[in-house]
């Protein structure tokens, strides 16, 4: 093949690069330079790559055929030992798709030694770190995270650099019923604060009539807050009512607020016995 054909996805420019993330955590893991061309033709989609869709590519395959790759792909030796087919891809299908479009030959990537739990891992992560995401694809990978791996929302947390509370009420928002959340997309509401407002309603009609008048008046949160506190729009504590299988009691718990997430009604709950324990072992 002549060299105008082997096309190469690194800028003439420059040699490997790419902005800093987690990413360089994992590079230390290896004395020798990991950074490499590799040719397309070795690489292979990870089959269990959490993405399903790669979305419009034209913006990037012009992207690509202009100024190159800039930042590379993480890959793995693939651990089916395919000999046309060496590496699995980890994080950058989108880029080389696009990379095939453009018709490069090679493309930059970064080998890690990695298991195929801590691959799925790393490309869970990074697809949480793109800045196209809605609220709800991005609290879909978080719980995805949460479910393949154990962890706990601090957990999550630590893996994606937010704080605990961005994930739990990004979590929250996978209790918006489905009819709500068709309305979300086609009204075109893409702020998750307002959304986690508009969560607090107490029926998917109203949920449905607030989207509206967002879309229609543009409303914030803060809007929607202010609208709550009206006569006639203040919302009811959050109560939980445990009736005991052989009704011999009856637990309800009020809260301050109108919407309570799972993990804080269990952690009141805990609190409740560690205080009663409390005090029955200084009695």
């Amino acid at each position: 093949m002549s060299e105008p054909a082997r096309r190469k996805g690194l800028p003439q420019q420059i040699k490997m690069r790419h902005s800093h993330h987690f990413v360089d955590d994992l590079t230390t893991r290896s004395e020798t330079p990991i950074g490499k061309l590799l040719p397309l033709a070795e690489i292979e989609p990870d089959p269990a790559q959490p993405r399903s869709s790669m979305g419009n590519l034209d913006d990037l395959v012009s992207s690509i055929r202009d100024k190159g790759i800039l930042e590379p792909l993480l890959v793995r030796k693939h651990p089916g030992g395919k000999r046309d087919k060496s590496h699995l891809i980890i994080s950058g299908e989108r880029r080389y798709h696009a990379a095939l479009a453009a018709g490069l030959f090679e493309v930059p990537v970064i080998e890690l030694d990695v298991s195929d739990q801590e691959a799925l891992e790393i490309a869970l992560i990074e697809n949480l770190q793109r800045k196209d995401l809605t609220p709800f694809e991005e609290a879909e990978g978080y719980r995805v995270l949460g479910e393949r791996h154990g962890y706990t929302h601090e957990q999550i947390a630590d893996a994606v650099g937010k704080s605990r509370v961005v994930i739990t009420e990004s979590l929250n928002l996978l209790q918006m019923p489905a009819r709500v959340r068709d309305a979300v997309q086609a009204l075109g509401v893409n702020s998750k604060s307002v959304l986690l407002e508009i969560l607090k309603a107490r029926s998917e009609e109203e949920m449905i009539q607030l989207l509206e008048r967002v879309s229609s008046l543009g409303m914030s949160r803060e809007d929607l807050r202010r609208r709550s506190r009206q006569p006639g729009g203040r919302r009811k504590p959050y109560v939980f009512t445990f009736k005991s299988p052989d009704r011999s009691y009856l637990l309800n718990l009020s809260f301050r607020r109108s919407t309570v997430d799972r993990p804080d009604l269990i952690t009141a709950l805990q609190e409740i016995l560690q205080q009663l324990v409390a005090e029955e072992q200084q009695n």
